[in-house]
């Protein structure tokens, strides 16, 4: 059987890939050998801007099945009927730092999956915990400021960590969640995912319900202490791809059954905490878990540079029947993300294999850009209304319209009745075993200490005693003893 004859990029052969072409024998090279410049300039562009949040990630592909009648809440085609299957892409990711950093450490994780559905594609971008640190989008930028590599020292410092958490006491619930046993998975399988955000679910008769994505593992939870995560990484930094992939390549696919926490819209305006803070979890005994369907993970990205780096996830691709709440952390990430993607990948980042839809086409009138693909030929017009039989619009809004009034202008959240920022990390707190809190305080301690300002240090401290007095002494002593050692 013969081979294939290796080309130029533009198909023309190659005589020679071993040797460069240069005038006489060991003299310089030459300019005119095209084949030697066209591999050092595609070497030099082979790596794009990374993600400045959610670098580094890991994704498979495989399905979602419906497995439970939620008809009811929304008429979003691929909810439509039990046994129906959609064509899923799953990212997993640390959010802190870099592409090259280790994947067992203390850090949320990234989890977004892409449904494939006959009616667009549909992204849930979310994380492996329900809450975030803050509840505006306004804060983001200076939040993941405060946790990346400080300017000076090129490493991310206690100091800047500690100081913005300080100063931003909605953060202590999420705090609470990074720091206990939850905070290091021991692997991407063996975690839960949420949508975190609250989303807007319609159903055929145009009832509009408000809902929450819960993503449970059927592996297990199971997570590191930092003294097993540190070993770990030391051993093999990329632990969570290798698990993963290694996982489905056995044979192992893992999964996950999705459930919704769901809140009729008329409840919403007086329910006792703000529905749509992203720093807060709805209670189970207020709105109990619903089931879904079931994710499987079954097949492995054949080139990870363009499956999963150039997988492009934004909250704002919805499909009939779902839609966006007044959640204004999720507001500001309708448009931050994909314009994150358009920076990074181009404007026609949505035709690559990974982002374009795969059970639908897409029809528009976007045209040009870097690496265009979508000329559609001679008769195609770029424009609408036309005369040529181009694509239409429906009439039908993909969601029920959200209620606004009052006057613009920067306004708070409206107040409800338990709207505090430390009820919750104590609920949380008070949940926890013995042990459990022996090792949230522990963690916390170790982070807390080394903070150089004392007045950074004490309002960190005040935040964990507003959530529980034992709470609060427990790591003021611990802090205390690290800090005379």
């Amino acid at each position: 059987m013969s081979k294939r004859v290796l080309t130029t990029e533009s198909g023309a052969p190659v005589a020679d890939n071993q040797n460069s072409a240069s005038a006489g024998v060991g003299g310089p090279l030459l300019l005119q050998d095209q084949h030697l410049l066209e591999k050092l300039a595609r070497f030099n562009r082979e790596r794009i801007p990374e993600r400045v949040v959610h670098a580094r990630g890991s994704g498979a592909y495989g399905h979602f099945e419906v497995t439970d009648d939620v008809t009811g809440f929304t008429h979003a085609d691929f909810l439509g009927e039990i046994g129906r299957r959609t064509e899923v892409f799953v990212r997993f990711s640390t959010v802190a730092d870099s592409l090259g950093g280790a994947d067992a450490v203390r850090d949320p994780r990234g989890f977004a999956v892409k449904f494939y559905t006959a009616e667009g594609n549909y992204d849930l971008v979310g994380n492996n915990t329900p809450v975030f640190f803050v509840k505006d989008p306004i804060k983001f930028p200076d939040f993941i400021h405060s946790q990346k590599r400080d300017p000076f020292t090129g490493r991310q410092e206690p100091d800047n960590v500690w100081d913005f958490w300080a100063h931003s006491p909605e953060a202590t619930h999420q705090v609470t969640w990074l720091m206990g046993d939850r905070g290091i998975p021991a692997s991407y399988r063996h975690m839960n995912g949420y949508g975190s955000h609250t989303y807007q679910w319609t159903n055929a008769e145009g009832e509009a319900f408000f809902v929450k994505y819960h993503f449970k593992t059927n592996q297990g939870v199971r997570s590191l202490s930092a003294e097993q995560a540190a070993e770990i990484a030391g051993k093999d930094p990329s632990s969570h791809q290798t698990d993963l992939l290694q996982a489905i390549e056995r044979g192992v696919h893992p999964s996950w059954t999705l459930y919704v926490q769901i809140m009729p819209a008329a409840e919403a305006a007086d329910y006792r905490f703000n529905p749509f803070d992203l720093t807060k979890v709805w209670p189970h005994a207020d709105h109990p878990l619903r089931r879904v369907g079931r994710l499987v993970l079954d097949r492995n990205p054949d080139n990870v540079f363009a499956e999963v780096e150039q997988a492009a996830f934004s909250p704002n691709n919805f499909v009939p029947g779902i839609g966006p709440s007044p959640d204004k952390m999720l507001q500001g990430r309708l448009f931050a993300y994909a314009d994150a993607h358009r920076y990074r990948l181009g404007v026609n980042h949505t035709q690559l294999a990974v982002n374009a839809p795969r059970a639908t086409t897409a029809h528009n009138h976007g045209r040009d850009g870097l690496m265009a693909v979508n000329a559609q030929g001679r008769h195609a017009k770029n424009y609408e209304p036309n005369s040529y039989d181009g694509p239409v619009e429906t009439g039908r809004a993909l969601s029920a319209p959200l209620t606004v009034s009052g006057h613009t202008g920067t306004h708070e959240a409206p107040a409800h009745t338990k709207d505090d920022d430390f009820f919750q990390a104590g609920e949380l707190y008070r949940l926890l075993s013995e042990e459990e809190r022996l090792r949230l305080v522990a963690n916390i301690a170790g982070g807390l200490s080394q903070v150089s300002r004392d007045d950074v240090i004490e309002k960190n401290l005040a935040h964990f005693h507003a959530a529980d007095p034992d709470y609060g002494r427990r790591a003021e002593e611990a802090v205390r003893a690290l800090r005379e050692d």
